[in-house]
């Protein structure tokens, strides 16, 4: 088992920042990816950006240029640092891991943005 403890969301206004992290505990080997979903009101959920062990990165069309996903294999720890937000990135964000064919996912933190 792999358990992910999130922290970071929080209310803030339009065009602000904040940094999501994310530790991992537990099986943590042979974890191939970590990265970050999102879910808003009344949709499925929605991968937002994410980072295999040897660092490439995919991220959602929607928050390419403005969110940078990065990892620290040794510290089994994930982070997204978010920048010009905006009130359609409100959701509830969710870390999530994918090892030995399934995913683990976190209890998930809120971000509001404010316009």
């Amino acid at each position: 088992q792999v358990q992910l403890v999130e922290s970071g969301g929080g209310l803030v206004q339009a065009g602000e920042s904040l940094r999501l992290s994310c530790a991992a505990s537990g099986s943590i080997d042979a974890i191939y990816a970590m990265g970050w979903y999102r879910q808003p009101p009344g949709k499925q959920r929605e991968l937002v950006a994410r980072i295999t062990s040897g660092g490439s990165t995919e991220y959602a069309a929607s928050v390419k240029g403005r969110f940078t996903i990065s990892r620290n294999n040794a510290k089994n720890a994930v982070y997204l640092q978010m920048t010009s937000l905006k009130p359609e990135d409100t959701c509830v964000y969710y870390c999530y891991a994918w090892r030995n064919g399934r995913p683990y996912w976190g209890q998930g933190t809120q971000v509001t943005v404010s316009s």
